[in-house]
């Protein structure tokens, strides 16, 4: 199966599926010297497990990661690091039911034509437990990042008709709250729009965010290889992610030009922009601002109102999906939208090494 591996310098390769024994990731170009241990990863893959509260699937999965390879004296040697996360919560007979039906807004279809035959337990590969592997990849990604000076945080902005007031902002209650809205006012309102689609049996969508500080401007390349263009396509590999945004995103297209360019003006003897409209991101190449990045999420698929669809015989049957599953994916993948982010943002970065004379001489040349 092609499509596994994501990166150049940095590069990753997820494997597993959600009802195998065990998931993971094979992490390439990871610099040598990196202090490095399986808690420095633990913390992210604890944001993204299930089962810490209502709005989320009440598979109980721990999520430890065990380091295989690549690190020795708590640092790594530079050669592949390989992550295992064992899977300890399946149910597959709750799968057995649909096993030669399409359920509808899952790749049951899609996977069925282009393979011939698919893994009905849980979605195999198209399950959003694949993205576990991406979770601990990233958490190395973002503690590099972190000794650069860059910081990478991402969050809930929406759920729903429920959004975040920026007045009442707090980075301390994304991991607090049980949307990882940094709002603890709008959480509320959330928690309750949520749990009256869980007693209609049905699932709700939402938008993350992500903002990046401390990215220097001159990051990313022109034409096919943009950073914003390559954030895209990091972020719209996540499931269920249906529409990405970078800075003021479709917002741009009512407005003047006068309206929507950031002006420049010099201050302490560097160039900065008065606004950001363009979200940190100028010709595909950093401007030095935040990045800033939104992507919208659509419901779960998995609801346990009855459905309409066809079996693999080509047969009109009616469905009641069973299993356990989140009534809303937003809150947990907006580690994964943070680790894409920053597993993009480090290989642009390591790429960026040698674009410049000068750059190659002052590392190389005695």
């Amino acid at each position: 199966m092609a499509g596994s591996t994501f990166g150049n310098l940095f590069r990753i390769t997820t494997w597993g599926e959600s009802h195998g024994p065990a998931l993971g990731v094979v992490v390439d170009g990871c610099p040598a010297g990196l202090s490095l241990d399986e808690e420095d990863i633990q913390m992210y893959l604890d944001r993204r497990k299930p089962g810490r509260s209502r709005i989320t699937t009440s598979r109980s999965e721990a999520d430890r990661v065990e380091i295989l390879s690549g690190v020795f004296e708590g640092r790594a040697t530079g050669s592949p690091i390989s992550l295992l996360i064992k899977n300890t919560s399946q149910i597959s007979r709750d799968y057995s039911d649909i096993a030669s039906c399409y359920r509808p807004g899952h790749a049951d279809y899609t996977f069925d034509q282009k393979y011939g035959f698919r893994d009905y337990r849980g979605g195999g590969r198209s399950s959003g437990r694949e993205t576990a592997g991406r979770v601990a990849a990233g958490a190395i990604a973002c503690k590099i990042l972190r000794q650069l000076g860059i910081e990478v945080r991402a969050y809930t902005r929406s759920i729903g008709p429920v959004a975040i007031d920026p007045q009442r902002f707090d980075f301390q209650a994304i991991l607090e709250t049980r949307t990882a809205m940094p709002d603890r006012e709008a959480d509320d309102r959330a928690v309750a729009y949520m749990e009256d689609a869980i007693k209609r049996l049905d699932s709700v969508g939402g938008v993350m965010e992500c903002q990046v500080t401390g990215v220097p401007a001159g990051i990313g390349d022109p034409v096919f290889c943009k950073l914003d263009a390559l954030l895209a396509q990091a972020v719209l590999s996540i499931g269920a992610v249906k529409a990405v945004e970078i800075g003021d995103g479709t917002s741009v297209s009512a407005r003047y030009g006068s309206e929507n360019n950031d002006a420049f003006r010099m201050r302490d003897g560097h160039v900065v922009k008065v606004t950001n409209h363009a979200g940190g991101i100028l010709g595909g190449i950093s401007d030095g601002g935040d990045i800033l990045l939104r992507a919208h999420v659509k419901p779960t698929p998995s609801i346990y109102a009855p459905q309409q669809t066809v079996d693999s015989s080509g047969h009109d049957v009616d469905i009641q999906i069973k299993g356990r599953h989140d009534p809303v994916i937003v809150p947990r993948a907006v580690v994964v939208l943070e680790c894409m982010t920053a597993i993009t943002l480090l290989d642009a970065m390591m790429a960026n090494l040698c674009c410049r004379m000068d750059s190659l001489e002052r590392f190389y040349k005695k």
